[in-house]
């Protein structure tokens, strides 16, 4: 079922991964009406002589110059110098909800483009079409003026795109899909390109992502506690009250109640290892970053982040910074500071659950004949290598700043790369997810107690009806995939 998505309603993070597959978007009469009423206002403000940055003038450090006076000759002038992108393409799912979050903005009316621009981008997201955007180039200053740039171009038939998933010729792509290459004047081109609109769709992308992975280890987590015979003391209502921090006392919540019923085995130490001991704490701590980056998320899908702006019943053309996105960049890095930690506690707990010294005596590596067969022993080595790939990059983008466009963009804040980085990095995380869920499925086969807890014996059901037990030795990397799809099936 196609998702339906009206421009007069909010735009929520959840429609972003839905953009992906072909949607039906929306633009009633209050929507039209206001496009309308902001185009003809910047047709009035050029009659009357007035300074409108793109429209009148050049480019970033060169608007003291004028611009080309032929409309659409101007929006050559804009698109065609931002075509110096590089690097892979963005992933055709980040694309095209950057798309949908730029018709978004536009069709706010503030900022004066042609009503033809908001059906073309419609109709664009009611195919399979996604332009080819190049990886490197943005700043996160001025908006994401290189890939929007080459999304623009790819709108017009040039550069390439992406239809059912196959790169081609964006000329092709559009004849194939049944769309018009769409014409720009100079305006119409600089609002296309002049937002943040790429940072926010891959930062939103990389939180719901993120957001169902920490779901999901709530329950690993839970169930690797079972699994052990864990005294869950460490998750009392009364001990954490006094920890004071809300996401805390949420997340414990959460693993209680997945945990109800469970029976402890009366044989583990008085007191775990923090890696069990301290999750509440650990995953409370992300619950509450990750509130704060929903709230980041929120308000960068409700902006409007285009220069000028246009105030039609002020009669006045604002010009200023909103397209600098500082929120983002900041969340972003934010972001990956949660990935890294909630790697860092899912990769100890499966190094905990394959030591036969820690994990309750069951063999090394779970191995069902530990020398003739070796069970996790490759993919604790595959979770290793993950972890330290996300820590190495970790580095914060925000704080990055180098001064540009002849010192126009003396200050940037590169949260674009912090986004796109912290997409790569829950891809990753996944999949340390998936090798934990993979090794608790193990850990029954080779001689763990069955879950005591109803739910957390339903987990392990669901892992142990897909993945068959190792024993003997096979290659794991489809299994953990097939685990990790599992284990956050569940996630809200």
């Amino acid at each position: 079922m196609t998702t339906q998505i009206d421009l007069g309603a909010p735009l929520t993070a959840d429609l972003l991964a839905t953009a992906a597959a072909p949607v039906t978007v929306t633009a009633g009469p209050e929507v039209r009406d206001r496009v309308a009423a902001s185009r003809e206002f910047l047709s009035k403000a050029l009659g009357d002589d007035r300074a409108v940055y793109g429209a009148t003038t050049g480019f970033g450090a060169l608007v003291g110059y004028a611009g080309r006076a032929d409309l659409a000759d101007q929006a050559d002038n804009t698109l065609a110098h931002l075509g110096a992108g590089q690097g892979p393409d963005l992933p055709p799912a980040v694309a095209r909800a950057a798309m949908l979050i730029r018709v978004w903005s536009l069709a706010q009316g503030a900022s004066g483009v042609s009503p033809h621009v908001i059906d073309a981008l419609i109709a664009m997201l009611g195919t399979t079409f996604a332009p080819a955007m190049p990886r490197y180039g943005s700043v996160g200053a001025s908006g994401d003026l290189i890939p929007l740039g080459a999304a623009a171009q790819a709108l017009r038939g040039r550069g390439h795109a992406y239809l059912n998933g196959e790169r081609k010729p964006a000329a092709e792509a559009l004849a194939d899909a049944g769309l018009t290459p769409l014409p720009l004047d100079g305006r119409d081109a600089l609002a296309l390109v002049n937002g943040t609109s790429v940072t926010t769709a891959a930062l939103g992308l990389a939180l719901i992502e993120v957001r169902k992975i920490h779901h999901a280890l709530q329950h690993l987590t839970a169930l690797l506690t079972d699994l052990l015979g864990c005294d869950p003391q460490f998750l009392d209502a009364r001990l954490i009250a006094r920890y004071n921090h809300p996401g805390a006392a949420h997340v414990a919540g959460q693993m209680r109640e997945f945990l109800r019923g469970v029976e402890p085995s009366g044989t583990r130490p008085l007191q775990e290892p923090y890696s069990i001991r301290c999750t509440p704490q650990l995953l409370g701590a992300a619950e509450d970053a990750l509130r704060h980056i929903d709230a980041v998320v929120a308000a960068d899908l409700g902006a409007v982040s285009d220069n000028p702006l246009f105030f039609p019943g002020d009669d006045a053309v604002l010009h200023g910074g909103n397209f600098f996105g500082q929120p983002a960049a900041f969340a972003a890095d934010l972001l990956t500071m949660v990935i890294a930690q909630l790697g860092n506690l899912a990769e100890r707990q499966l190094d905990l659950l394959v030591d036969p010294h820690r994990n309750t005596g069951l063999p090394p590596m779970l191995a069902a004949g530990p020398g003739r067969q070796h069970g996790l022993q490759g993919v604790q080595l595959a979770s290793t290598a993950l972890i330290t790939e996300i820590r190495r990059d970790a580095l914060p983008a925000s704080m990055q700043s180098v001064p540009t466009n002849l010192h126009n963009q003396d200050v940037v804040p590169l949260g674009t790369q912090g986004a796109l980085r912290a997409l790569d990095q829950a891809g990753l995380l996944r999949l340390i997810a998936g090798s934990l869920a993979l090794g608790l499925r193990q850990a029954v086969h080779a001689g763990a107690r069955r879950p005591t807890a109803p739910a957390c014996a339903a987990l392990h059901d669901r892992l142990a009806e897909a993945i068959p037990p190792i024993d003997p030795d096979r290659p794991l990397e489809a299994d953990v995939r097939t685990a990790a799809e599992i284990s956050l099936r569940d996630a809200p």
